[in-house]
């Protein structure tokens, strides 16, 4: 369903916030440049300077047209956070917004305002974790509760905040400390990142075929104070590695295929452009059936959550502008238009379903994060 690459010559800088300099103010971009002491400097935009920043100098955030030269000056020490890695010629874009990430919350030291993941469903729940979240924050500052808050007790959620707050204490007295451009805060690893937000009551086992990763993670999951995970990691000692046994290799290679087929005779035919992703459905065989509307439909259905996978596991985002098969009835429209909101709501990316054409084509938005999985591979490729 969903694949996150790790490589040692791509280390990741998302997550991480530094102490940087500015050195340049672009007025017409409406943007400056951040040296953090990485290769390449961070692109900052007047979107992604906090609050307070604003304020100090005299602004609100819902004012239009504030001039970023008013706020920035070359040569100015910022705390900043990578929000997404460079992709291609592109610079890493940063952020003032400091976002620290937890097991049940998401710390936001530099902006006021209160969260809960949109995957916490009961309304109970909901009202449980918003009443403990305005007891515990501090005021100026925010917190999302994660979609593990839901399965969290009271005494796990304060545990938790309590952390963030002190990580948090710590990278604001080494940025006061700090004179040049520097790393204050680095966020987790890859295996650790997939831990810590997918590890819940709904996994069932996870396997490795590291044996130093096997102790590695059951050293983190005691960090974490996650112990009750510990029993669901199986280290693989099988004959055949651990990807060949469930076929990984071979997936990973048919998710970068350009046609997807479905199981009933169809297909996905998936183009990235730099614009947009275009994807068209192709009906099958089973489109001979005596009843060809009905066929049609099941294509579609098919289509529409295969879709969405896809989405998730190529790592696309943007623009998608899908073409499915031509139907008639307005009931079966309505049946593939529910369908692709139903899966797309199973995207822990914020994939939304935006319209459908005049034309019967339906444009859906998946927000981005960072490079492809096509993308990624090639550039591991290319290092290697």
């Amino acid at each position: 369903m969903e694949i996150y690459y790790g490589h040692p010559s791509q280390e990741k800088l998302v997550g991480n916030v530094y102490r940087g300099r500015i050195e340049d103010v672009v007025p017409g971009m409406g943007s400056a440049f951040v040296d953090v002491g990485e290769k390449r400097s961070l692109f900052l935009s007047l979107n992604e300077l906090n609050d307070a920043m604003l304020d100090e100098k005299g602004f609100k955030p819902w004012q239009t047209e504030i001039p970023i030269g008013k706020i920035l000056q070359k040569g100015q020490m910022v705390t900043v956070q990578v929000r997404r890695d460079g992709i291609g010629t592109k610079n890493p874009q940063g952020t003032t917004k400091i976002s620290i990430p937890g097991r049940f919350w998401v710390y936001l030291p530099t902006e006021d305002r209160l969260g809960v993941s949109r995957r916490v469903e009961s309304v109970r729940d909901q009202r449980r974790i918003r009443r403990l979240a305005r007891a515990l924050k501090k005021p100026g500052d925010g917190m999302i509760a994660r979609t593990a808050a839901q399965w969290a007790s009271d005494e796990e959620l304060e545990r938790d905040y309590r952390l963030l707050v002190e990580s948090w204490d710590r990278v604001r007295a080494a940025s006061k400390a700090a004179v040049s451009p520097r790393l204050l805060y680095k966020a987790m690893g890859l295996v650790q990142t997939v831990l810590r937000d997918w590890m819940g009551p709904d996994i069932a086992e996870v396997a490795v075929d590291s044996p130093f990763f096997y102790e590695k993670i059951q050293s983190f999951l005691e960090y974490m104070q996650m112990e009750q995970h510990a029993a669901k990691i199986r280290l693989h000692k099988g004959p055949e590695p651990l990807f060949a046994k469930y076929d990984v290799e071979r997936q990973i290679q048919d998710s970068l295929a350009r046609r997807v087929p479905l199981a009933g005779g169809g297909s996905v035919v998936i183009d990235e452009t730099e614009a947009l992703i275009a994807i068209d459905v192709n009906t099958g065989g089973d489109v001979r059936h005596r009843n060809q509307a009905a066929a049609i439909l099941n294509t579609n259905l098919e289509a529409a959550t295969e879709i969405a996978r896809q989405l998730r596991l190529r790592q696309i985002s943007g623009i998608i502008v899908v073409d499915f098969i031509d139907m008639e009835d307005a009931q079966h429209v309505e049946q593939v238009i529910a369908r692709v909101r139903e899966e797309l709501k199973k995207d822990r990316v914020s994939a939304d379903f935006v319209d459908m054409t005049g034309l019967g084509l339906i444009e859906i938005t998946r927000k981005r994060r960072g490079e492809s999985l096509s993308d990624m591979l090639e550039n591991a490729k290319f290092d290697a």
